[in-house]
């Protein structure tokens, strides 16, 4: 067993503090990780405060990692000591189902094993990345380039692949016009890819601090959701929107803006149900999809996209104990645009 250092939410109504435990023995198909980067995601905070239910505690949050290989198993062949690794959203599933069969891990039928806030296949509680080191089934851990600010490359690991992935899907590229709604953690992502890939861009946001922002990321336009006139005029203009906040926000006025045969998938999640009005999808024939992560395949393509094309998340590193303010300014809104953490801080 290995002894590590984490921070860990004890509670729902509790900060994150100090706390110790010990990690498996490296097994024959495992790799061990020294964690470098963690990010902060915003289900970190969803799940800390256990508003999606069933919460486990004490819980580690963290499932944007990025180390180093410090041990491997005797009969795992793909990975090496002192290569640099990453770890996603789970670490396991049942790998005998459909979805896991045709590399969509995420959406295993058996249900993945999360990296943190999940249970292992012993009924042991996962805990994830604000912590000094993982254990991880080499099956799924990823490949990470040495070629790229490694404090970047941690949020592809949900951000990166989470907007990734539905772009992907849909077949987004050249011709395509294309929205994203919320320049955040997972919008500004949406943003670099959707223009990688070559689709003309526009952002959509409540506020137009950002719209500079949004230009330098990569997007073509920028509208104000605020202006009802602007909003009227845009009415019919997208082939695809990908609507990435979490904030409650109204689908309808969103669908309107679809063009025929348009699709705006979901990737954020708004804490309450929204209604959506039939009129606004059978007019147009439009659609509304929802859109999870990225198997494990499809993540190390991801990977492997971002560092051909240089493409990293803009993040600000903090240490650890800034973790429960951390936690505040994402709820604001106050982060351009992913905390890392700096998991040197935690030893």
């Amino acid at each position: 067993m290995t002894p590590v250092n984490a921070y860990a939410a004890q509670s729902a109504t509790t900060p994150l503090t100090p706390f110790n435990f010990e990690r498996r023995d490296v097994g024959a198909n495992d790799v061990q990780i020294e964690i470098l980067y963690c990010g902060v995601c915003h289900s970190d905070i969803h799940q800390v405060r256990n508003e999606w239910g069933g919460s486990i505690y004490p819980m580690v949050p963290g499932h944007e990692i990025v180390g180093r290989i410090t041990k491997i198993g005797s009969d795992v062949k793909d990975f090496t000591i002192g290569e640099l690794a990453g770890v996603g959203c789970f670490v396991d599933s049942c790998r005998e189902c459909p979805s896991c069969l045709a590399h969509e891990e995420q959406y295993c039928d058996n249900g993945m094993v999360g990296t943190y806030n999940g249970r292992d296949k012993e009924g042991n509680p996962t805990y994830g990345g604000y912590s000094t080191q993982i254990v991880v089934d080499a099956k799924y851990t990823l490949h990470v380039a040495d070629s790229l600010p490694i404090e970047g490359v941690a949020p592809l690991l949900c951000a990166g692949i989470t907007t990734y992935s539905p772009l992907k899907h849909w077949k987004i590229g050249k011709g395509h016009k294309v929205a994203v709604v919320g320049l955040g953690g997972l919008g500004h992502m949406a943003v670099k890819f959707a223009a990688a890939f070559g689709a003309d861009v526009t952002v959509l946001s409540t506020s137009k601090s950002k719209e500079q922002d949004a230009l330098n990321l990569g997007a073509h336009y920028f509208a104000v959701t605020k202006d009802a006139d602007t909003m009227k005029k845009l009415q019919g203009k997208f082939d695809f929107i990908l609507s990435t906040i979490s904030a409650p926000h109204e689908y309808n006025d969103y669908l309107n803006l679809l063009t025929l045969n348009g699709t705006m998938v979901v990737v954020g999640v708004p804490p309450q149900p929204s209604v959506v009005g039939a009129f606004n999808l059978i007019g147009k024939r439009r659609s509304i999809a929802g859109s999870l992560i990225g198997g494990i395949k499809e993540t190390q393509e991801m990977l492997d996209y971002c560092a051909e094309h240089n493409i990293v998340s803009d993040v600000e590193v903090i240490k650890v104990s800034a973790i429960n303010e951390a936690y505040e300014r994402m709820l604001k809104g106050d982060v351009h645009y992913r905390f890392v953490i700096d998991i040197a801080s935690l030893k």
